[in-house]
Order: structure tokens, then C-alpha cells, then sequence
């Protein structure tokens, strides 16, 4: 085997064959032919690519590997890294949309002849868009050697590319990218899409004023993405009032690189009346410590700087003319990180940083905080919900600045909005309950009424929000936390909502109690002759489908959903799927059973009407019985007994896994399902009873202590 060979774990074989990863364990063991490992550890071995697909495709196992996954695996077992993948084929791909006549002549030759002039051609293509060589560019031309394990996989995506009529370029790079983040989602600081435009709409950069957009921690690029705003059927961004200058600076090479090859392939194709009237210009380099733009005046800035640094550079910094307001203290990078950004914005330029809600009440940096109060450079402080972005178990923080100008400041004021969402909304929660964009409304409604642009109406997202004049806030903490200031949202309603709590908890509690069950006569137990969930789906009894992430426009039902017997809550998965076949969504319909895959938790849900067209999430199941052969309801209720779950539970590592082809029923005539059927369902409807019953006793309760404790109800 080449020693440059593509590798593939045995997820990714799973992945071609459209199999689970114990077929491909079972392949192992039973199949001597199997492709011997080539790499990775004994615990998680990779095999070579070439040799996996043969064995696919002789077994029968593998009629074709769809581009796109095989594409996807030549970047994920790349030699060098799927970094450095990335890298050449963005590189590529700038090429391909430069001149794809030069593409095809390039690619008539064999391997090793286009390796050393592909790296020719990619030299004039990326000085064409970044400049010379040696002028500091982020994307060095990659030699031929370092080409040349990457020449299949840029074959393979500036196909895939065409396969949009050759204008694929920023979807096909989105796509490999968008894997990529997804597969190793600890490695990197990510800025989920929806919280980005969030970020970019308060900086204002869609608007007619801001022209450049600096982003001094660019991570992945997402913020510069999302200032450039939604791009339009052939890739490129709308540019009738959007940046025209987009900064970037990052400490990693590597994602410098895809940051800036992410943004050209994205402003591509956007037409430029002069060479110089759009730029782009992407540094590698510590920002605190070797600022890449000393002398930029930017019209927005946008950042999620990294959390809770030590070795920012607090010892060879302490003179700095950055710290205007301050010198930080060595625990307060992140105020390190906003005297930055407003260092590098012109008078009234805004940014809008990510913050740890920490540093908005920390007292070693109550001084600086203090100053940005009293110059009026603080102007707004969110409260993010739990879920908004990583760490997701931390409600995050959103800073809204601007820089002071020469002019006479009026009484400054501040802004602070708690978006946290009541308990009843969140049971269940995570990030794939939290609706980013009833959450943006909100924020946006307040921040547009705080800068007078238009009157507040009512958001559909429950949010708190004060203006506090900035003499309030300057006592011996300074703490700025919005949750220190404001109700919280839960009880904005005051006593009037909750007496309509109160009201519906009895009616609710008066609808257990008709629902309870009665007693049940002792009888011996039944002896029935069994079969499971396999041997009817073989029989086209049922069928069996597995939830995951296509694209869709509809709502998704997610697994928080149905262990909350809760409507569907989730988003669809944003972006297209590049080229090729896209990744169709499970959709439910009526007489559906969904199970959940994880946890060892016995709970089934039957899919109603009101939840019929909604795409089913990651880690369900879902059983779609033939209505002439099982009723839904008795295939749900015998699903939930509990001997039955733990005979068809798997353990891992860390979780239980159900494989729901294990599970069993007993053979009953239709009339005699449908017997049972009814009384599942009567249980099912006294459970969701108990369960509402559960909330608002407990929103109720919670009220009354907040009212009694903040003097909106009495003890009377």
C-alpha cells in the first residue's frame, strides 16, 4: 500500500455501506479476507480506503460510494490531516473558479505530472486573491510533494463542485468543512451559525455604514461568514450594503488558512469594479501580542476570544496603549480582549464580543468595567440561555460596545437583556430545544428600541430587558449581570399569570384524576407465543428508519422532544449539502412509533397528527407499522415494558444503546391488538396529564417564592 494512502475508521466504513458500526465489527471477525488494519490504535484502528471499498464492492456490500462520501473520507483520512486537506482543497477550488480551463488541462495528466503543476498554477491563483507570496498571507502555496498525497480527493471535489454547473466552489467547501467541525466538534471553538448572525446584525454590518469588519480571533471564520450575510443561489453573498473589507487574524496557521480560503470562495464570484474595491486580508498571529492591524480603523468588530487565558500576555503587555481603560488583570483576558476591540474601531464603530458571564462580575475587573460605564464604550450586556453556544451548559454573555468619539456624550445608559427562558419552556433542555431565531427577534426588538431606530413590539421570546443608567451600576462591584438587575422572564406576568397557572393546574390535576386507571384484577401471567421487531420488519410488517441531520424547512422532533412528550422543538440542519445527493429527512406521519436509541430510558411516543411532517431528529428510531397487520398503540405499549428494553439493550462505554430490532411483541389477531391498544392509549393520556400536572405545579410553586420574595404577592 502507498505510504500516502487515504485511511478510514471503521465509523467511515459504516458510513459508505450504509451499515451500523457492529456490522463492520462482525465483518472483522467473520470475514478472513478483511482488510487488515493500516493504522490508528488497537481500540479504534483505520483501514486503507482503497482496499475497504474492493472488499465493499466484491461482498456485494457496495454497489457505488457516493461522490460526495468519497470525497468526505479522503479528506477525513488524509495523510496529513484533514486540516492540511482542507487547506489544498480550498486552494483548488479557488482555482476551479479562477479558470476552469486551466483546471481541466491541469487534471489530463497523471498524479505525480499534476502535483508539480497544480503547485505552479495554485501560486498564481492565490496571488491573485491574497497578494504575493512573503507579503504575510495566511495560505502558503503548498509545494508538489505536499500536493501529492492530496491530488484524488482534489479531483474528487472539483467534481463534486461541477456538479452545480460549475458554481459549486463555496457549497462544496462549506460542505467538507461543515463535516469536518461536526466529526470533531472538541477541537475547535465554534460560533454556532444562528448566535453569528445574531452578532453580526447588532454590529450593524448589513447596514450602509459599515464597509470594514475585523475579526481578531477568527477561529473557523464563522463571524466573517455571517457578516457578509446571506449568500445568494450561486454562492455569493448579497453585496447591495454589505463589508467590503473583511480582516481576520488567528494564532493556528491551519485554521488561518481555512478562514481565509472560506471567505474567498465565498466573495468569489461578487463582481469588482476595480481590483482593489473588495479586500481580504487573513494573518497568523498572536492579536494580543503581535497585532496583525496596529493601525485599522474598522467599522465593526466581531470576536468569540478564547475563556479564562493565563499566558495572554500580561507580563510583556503591561504598557500597552491598548489598555485605555485599564490594565488587566492576569485572570481578565477577556477585558484584554474588549479594550482590543475597541482599540481597533474607528469613532462609533461597534463590536460585539462573546463573553463568559463571569467577567461581567469578577471584582478584579470591576475598575475597567467601571470605566467602560462612565465613557459610555459598555452600551449593552445579553444574557445568553444555556445551549447558545460552547461550553452549552453555560448561559453565555453578549457585549455590545462602541467606541467614544470627540463629541459631548449624553448621560450614558446601558442596555441589559435577559433572554433565559422560563422552566416550562426548557424541561428537557439543550441546545437542540433553544429557537435561535425567536431568541435574535427578541434581542434585536430591545437593541433597536435602545438605539431608537424603531418602537419594541412583542417578540415571540420571552426576555426581560432595562435600561439602567450607568450611576446605578457603579458600586463597589460593578457587577454588570443582567440576571443581577432584572426579573427573571419566568415571572414577568406577576400575579395575574400566575393565577392563570393555577387555573390550568387544576383543571389539569382534575383530568388525572378522571384518567387514573383503576385497579387491576391479579390474574396468572400469560404465556403467548413471541416475535420481535426484525423478524416483522423482514416480513414488511413494519419498517424501520433511523433520525440524523438532512436538510429540510420544517421542525424536527428531537429526542428531548419525546423524553418530554413535548411538540417537535429542533431546526433543521442549516446549509445545503453541497452537491450530489442531498441527505433527505425522515419525515413522520400519523400511526408512527418513535423510540429512542439511547439512555435505557422505556419511553415510546406515537406520532399524532399534530406532529405528522416533522423530520425525524439524531438518535431516534423510527417504526412504521403496516396499519392491516399492527396497531400502533399496542406496538407502543408492549414496546415500553421493561423486561423487554433490557433484553434489547446494549452497553457502551458511556450509554445504553437500544437496537430495536431485538424487541419483542406477542402474536395477537388485529382485534386483540387493538384491545391492548386502547389501553395503552388511556395510559399514555394519563401520563401526559401527570407530566403537565409536574410542570406547572412546579412553575406555580416557583412563582409564589419569587413573588413572596420580591414583594409582588403578599403572604395574605
Amino acid at each position: 500500500m502507498p505510504e500516502n494512502a487515504t485511511e478510514v475508521t471503521a465509523a467511515g466504513i459504516a458510513r459508505l455501506a450504509g451499515v451500523g458500526r457492529a456490522a463492520v465489527s462482525n465483518w472483522r471477525r467473520r470475514h478472513a479476507d478483511f482488510p487488515h488494519p493500516v493504522g490508528g490504535t488497537e481500540t479504534s484502528p483505520s483501514f486503507a480506503l482503497a482496499e475497504v471499498e474492493r472488499w465493499l464492492r466484491d461482498q456485494g456490500k457496495l454497489v457505488e460510494v457516493p461522490l460526495r462520501e468519497r470525497v468526505w473520507q479522503q479528506l477525513a483520512g488524509h495523510p496529513a490531516g484533514p486540516v492540511t486537506a482542507l487547506v489544498h482543497t480550498g486552494c483548488a477550488l479557488l482555482l476551479v473558479n479562477r479558470s476552469p480551463a486551466a483546471w481541466r488541462e491541469i487534471t489530463g495528466v497523471s498524479d505525480e505530472r499534476m502535483a508539480g503543476v497544480l503547485s505552479l498554477a495554485l501560486d498564481d491563483a492565490l496571488a491573485d486573491r491574497f497578494g504575493p507570496a512573503g507579503n504575510g498571507r495566511a495560505v502558503r502555496t503548498p509545494d508538489r510533494a505536499e500536493l501529492l498525497p492530496s491530488v484524488p480527493l482534489l479531483r474528487g471535489a472539483a467534481e463534486l463542485a461541477a456538479g452545480t454547473g460549475g458554481t459549486g466552489v463555496h457549497e462544496t467547501y462549506e460542505f467538507l468543512l461543515g463535516r469536518q467541525l461536526d466529526a470533531n466538534p472538541r477541537q475547535y471553538t465554534l460560533t454556532p451559525p444562528g448566535l453569528a448572525e445574531l452578532m453580526a446584525e447588532l454590529a450593524g454590518t448589513g447596514g450602509p455604514g459599515v464597509r470594514t469588519v475585523l475579526d481578531p480571533a477568527a477561529g473557523t471564520g464563522a463571524l466573517l461568514t455571517a457578516a457578509l450575510g446571506p449568500a445568494d443561489a450561486a454562492g455569493a453573498p448579497d453585496t447591495t450594503s454589505r463589508p467590503t473589507a473583511l480582516h481576520a487574524q488567528e494564532s493556528d496557521p491551519g485554521l488561518a488558512a481555512v478562514t481565509a480560503l472560506r471567505l474567498a470562495l465565498r466573495t468569489a464570484d461578487t463582481p469588482r469594479t476595480t481590483p482593489g474595491d473588495r479586500t481580504l486580508d487573513v494573518r497568523t498571529g498572536d492579536t494580543l501580542r503581535t497585532d496583525a492591524f496596529p493601525r485599522l480603523a474598522a467599522d465593526a468588530v466581531l470576536c468569540h476570544p478564547p475563556f479564562n487565558e493565563r499566558n495572554w500576555g500580561h507580563d510583556e503587555l503591561a504598557y500597552d496603549p491598548r489598555w485605555e481603560y485599564g490594565f488587566p488583570a492576569r485572570t481578565e483576558s477577556e477585558l484584554a480582549w474588549v479594550q482590543h476591540a475597541l482599540a481597533r474601531l474607528r469613532d462609533g464603530g461597534t463590536a460585539v464580543l462573546l463573553m463568559p458571564p463571569a467577567a461581567a462580575s469578577r471584582r478584579s475587573g470591576r475598575r475597567i468595567r467601571a470605566d467602560l460605564l462612565r465613557r459610555g464604550a459598555l452600551r449593552a450586556v445579553i444574557a445568553l440561555p444555556a445551549g447558545a453556544a460552547p461550553p452549552y451548559g453555560i448561559p453565555l454573555h453578549l457585549w455590545v460596545l462602541r467606541r467614544p468619539g470627540t463629541e459631548p456624550q449624553p448621560t450614558p445608559e446601558l442596555l441589559l437583556i435577559d433572554t433565559a427562558e422560563p422552566a416550562e419552556q426548557t424541561t428537557g433542555g439543550g441546545r437542540d430545544r433553544l429557537d435561535l431565531t425567536a431568541l435574535r427577534h427578541a434581542v434585536l426588538d430591545a437593541w433597536h428600541a435602545y438605539e431608537g431606530q424603531q418602537p419594541q413590539p412583542t417578540a415571540p421570546h420571552s426576555a426581560a430587558s432595562r435600561t439602567v443608567p450607568v450611576i446605578e451600576l457603579l458600586d463597589d462591584d460593578v457587577d454588570l449581570a443582567p440576571a443581577r438587575h432584572l426579573p427573571s422572564p419566568a415571572a414577568t406576568g406577576g400575579p395575574a399569570e400566575l393565577v392563570g397557572v393555577r387555573e390550568r393546574l387544576t383543571t389539569t390535576l382534575g383530568l388525572a384524576t378522571s384518567l387514573t386507571p383503576p385497579p387491576p384484577a391479579p390474574t396468572a401471567p400469560a404465556h403467548r407465543p413471541l416475535t420481535t421487531l426484525g423478524e416483522l420488519a423482514r416480513a414488511g410488517a413494519l419498517q424501520l428508519r433511523h433520525g440524523g441531520a438532512g436538510t429540510g424547512t420544517g421542525p424536527v422532533l428531537t429526542e428531548h422532544d419525546v423524553l418530554g412528550g413535548a411538540p417537535p422543538s429542533g431546526a433543521p440542519a442549516t446549509g445545503a449539502p453541497a452537491t450530489g445527493a442531498p441527505e433527505e429527512p425522515v419525515l413522520v406521519e400519523a400511526g408512527d412509533v418513535v423510540v429512542p436509541v439511547l439512555g435505557g430510558v422505556t419511553v415510546v411516543r406515537v406520532v399524532d397528527e399534530a406532529t405528522a411532517g416533522a423530520a425525524l431528529g439524531r438518535n431516534l428510531q423510527l417504526l412504521r407499522p403496516d396499519p392491516a397487520v399492527l396497531d400502533p398503540w399496542f406496538l407502543a405499549g408492549f414496546l415500553r415494558g421493561t423486561t423487554n428494553n433490557r433484553q434489547a439493550s446494549s452497553h457502551a462505554s458511556t450509554a445504553t444503546r437500544l437496537d430495536a430490532r431485538r424487541l419483542q411483541l406477542p402474536r395477537l389477531p388485529l382485534a386483540e391488538q387493538r384491545r391492548y391498544g386502547e389501553r395503552f392509549r388511556a395510559l399514555a393520556a394519563f401520563e401526559d396529564a401527570l407530566r403537565l400536572a409536574g410542570r406547572l405545579g412546579g412553575q406555580l410553586v416557583q412563582g409564589l417564592y419569587d413573588g413572596l420574595t420580591d414583594g409582588t404577592v403578599t403572604p395574605e
